[in-house]
């Protein structure tokens, strides 16, 4: 990447504010625009590993946040990182990636669509380290903590107990920052952190509603999109919205046929409706998750 670069120090004007808040609070290295990092910002995490659940989570957290004109920042990793950028970007806003390398490297490689477009369409890539850096396993919790900083709250999509979000997590709350972390099933080891963050009083987002009244309560923003009602819904997709399962265990749930059931599955997952897990169970795919958080009918059986 070969746009303008920049480096900010504490003492400079354009530093961010609540930047400030780390003790000795870092120079950054920045690759784009240095101004995107005086805007209302919303930071976003969650699992690199995420499920489809997770995915369709952060990207509705980000298409939500662009739409009230805050910036999303995440760590451009894969997961629930990559899909945050990504959905801002595609929903007309603006990203501030804050990488664990040199700003004007990427990592993963994978990721290189959000780095590229993020500068291009006027945010940024943001480092602590000095340009070239390359990838040491020590700069990451570092990361995590600037994460947390820059933005005055941050949203939690899927963590597990012992994870980078959950660090992010817990500097958010030292720092004083707004926590939003949304619920997930009580035997999905990828939801545990975020519904630990929930007991432990962060704010519970459930639906679109919430999440635009909790940034509306804290930025002073609105966002003018109008609801849609919810449609009916297909039992098999209504019973793995409530929790992933097996053929067989589906079967026994809705008292129906497991080989009619299994052939509905893979009907579903060839239309791209639902996904196999690696333990042998069944969700919703990512786009199942977001066509019911939007209000659309699911095809019943």
């Amino acid at each position: 990447m070969s746009q303008s670069r920049y480096l900010i120090t504490p003492s400079d004007e354009g530093y961010p504010e609540l930047l400030r808040d780390i003790e000795q609070a870092p120079e950054l290295y920045v690759l784009g625009n240095p101004e995107v990092l005086g805007t209302e910002m919303i930071s976003i995490v969650g699992a690199r590993r995420a499920t489809p659940y997770g995915l369709a989570v952060t990207e509705m957290a980000a298409r939500i946040s662009a739409e009230c004109s805050l910036t999303v920042v995440s760590g451009g990793a894969r997961g629930c990182d990559h899909a945050a950028s990504r959905s801002a970007l595609d929903a007309g806003g603006k990203t501030v990636i804050v990488s664990g390398v040199g700003a004007d490297l990427v990592y993963p490689p994978d990721s290189a669509d959000i780095f590229f477009d993020a500068v291009e369409r006027g945010g940024a890539v943001v480092s602590l380290e000095r340009w070239g850096t390359d990838v040491r396993r020590h700069q990451f919790p570092k990361r995590n903590r600037v994460i947390a900083a820059l933005s005055k709250s941050l949203f939690v999509a899927e963590a597990g107990l012992r994870s980078g979000t959950m660090s992010t997590a817990e500097t958010a709350m030292e720092l004083n920052r707004k926590l939003y972390a949304v619920p997930g099933s009580i035997f999905s080891p990828t939801s545990s952190g975020a519904n630990s963050l929930i007991a432990n009083g962060a704010d519970i987002i459930c639906d679109e509603q919430d999440l635009e009244q909790a940034i509306s309560s804290d930025y002073g923003v609105l966002r003018c999109i109008a609801h849609r009602t919810g449609g009916p819904r297909g039992a098999v997709l209504s019973a793995l919205l409530a929790s992933p399962m097996r053929p067989q265990e589906l079967a026994e749930r809705l008292n129906r046929d497991v080989l009619t059931l299994i052939k509905t599955l893979s009907e579903y997952e060839v239309l791209g409706m639902v996904v196999k897990l690696p333990d042998g169970r069944y969700a919703p795919s990512k786009d199942a998750y977001l066509s019911h958080n939007r209000g659309e009918g699911l095809r019943s059986v």
